[in-house]
């Protein structure tokens, strides 16, 4: 069974950064397209960003220029550096492998933008 662990959310100003991370358990990592996730409270879990294979991004609309997607496929890991985060990025944030089927979802870590 897949266990994904995400980390490095936190509460943070308008305009500020964080980087968030995330280790997948599985040897396959490399072989995946992965991405970052977020949810509202109340709201549906929407994509961020993801990663395929061989390096090339994709992010939604109200991240792109802000939000840089990366991976580690010794290490097994996805990492998302956040810059000038806004109010509206406050979310639990999750990781995971694009779909239509998915690993177990994580607990998520939690990004709170706020003055």
């Amino acid at each position: 069974q897949v266990q994904v662990v995400e980390s490095g959310g936190g509460s943070v100003l308008p305009g500020g950064s964080l980087r968030l991370s995330c280790g997948v358990s599985t040897n396959l990592f490399s072989r995946y397209t992965m991405a970052w996730y977020r949810q509202d409270p109340g709201r549906e879990r929407k994509l961020v960003a993801d990663i395929d294979n061989a390096g090339r991004t994709n992010y939604a609309d109200s991240v792109t220029g802000r939000f840089t997607i990366s991976r580690d496929n010794v290490k097994k890991e996805l990492y998302l550096q956040m810059n000038r985060l806004k109010p509206e990025d406050t979310a639990v944030y999750y990781c995971n492998k694009e779909g239509p089927w998915y690993f177990d979802w994580g607990q998520g870590t939690q990004v709170t933008v706020s003055s």
